[in-house]
């Protein structure tokens, strides 16, 4: 009977159902990245040897070859949801331009992105084009990341106008304010997820870190793509839940 409790237990079912989506995988497997990248410095840090290290960079990545293996072909997803968007005219417009804007710069991440996987992956070898390969795709990421930025806090200020225009003394209004409040929550939320986000691409480019930059080094990189990976799998658990 404690056996049956267990197995068909709400909670299982509801992990059963995240990880039989590709999104809930991967959100798991980057947790579990930078997780291990944010300790794999942070033991560095402390003297430990190459040998306690070496778990840890491995999870690192094994861990980020598989998630590259799994965006291949994702990039087709990105042009067909800009192309969705570029026909809906019922949207603000800055909103809708900037979601175009976004979908187009994931597309062209997705897409180098692939090309560097069978490269490194020793499919169709392309050394010399690797570097090029990171470049580039790293500096769409960081696009795409900066546009979902600034439709954030474009939101946010759409969110507050919408606040001050609602009667808070009949019974709608109260409905419509839970539900701003809700859609302020998330949208905030998002834009702490970008934040660290863009910190990643930014690093691996130059952007930040190093002499004369921002104090950014592999153990902030590590907390800030393991903060943006939990607010992804939060999303994806809410996502699946019945």
């Amino acid at each position: 009977m404690v056996a049956d409790s267990l197995v068909y237990h709400p909670s299982i079912n509801h992990y059963i159902r995240f990880v039989n989506t590709t999104v809930g995988r991967d959100k798991l497997l980057r947790t579990l990245q930078y997780l291990a990248r944010f300790l794999s410095f942070y033991l560095f840090r402390k003297g430990y040897s190459t040998k306690a290290l070496a778990p840890w960079n491995a999870l690192k990545s094994q861990f980020g070859m598989t998630r590259k293996l799994l965006r291949v072909g994702k990039n087709i997803e990105h042009l067909r949801e800009a192309g969705r968007l570029a026909g809906t005219k019922n949207l603000d417009p800055v909103l809708r331009y900037t979601a175009i804007a976004r979908q187009l710069s994931y597309f062209t991440y997705l897409t180098i992105d692939s090309i560097h996987y069978l490269s490194v992956s020793n499919i169709i070898p392309l050394p010399s084009l690797n570097p090029t390969l990171t470049r580039l795709s790293n500096k769409a990421w960081l696009s795409g990341i900066s546009i979902s930025l600034v439709s954030g806090f474009y939101s946010l200020t759409q969110l507050s106008a919408r606040a001050r225009t609602i009667s808070k003394l009949s019974g709608e209004g109260k409905v419509e304010e839970k539900r701003i409040e809700k859609e302020t929550f998330e949208t905030k939320l998002q834009l702490l997820s970008d934040a660290c986000d863009w910190v990643i691409p930014a690093y691996t480019l130059g952007i930040v870190g190093g002499k004369g930059r921002l104090n950014v080094d592999e153990g902030i990189v590590g907390l800030a793509g393991l903060v943006s990976s939990l607010v992804g799998v939060r999303a994806q658990w809410k996502k699946t839940a019945q």
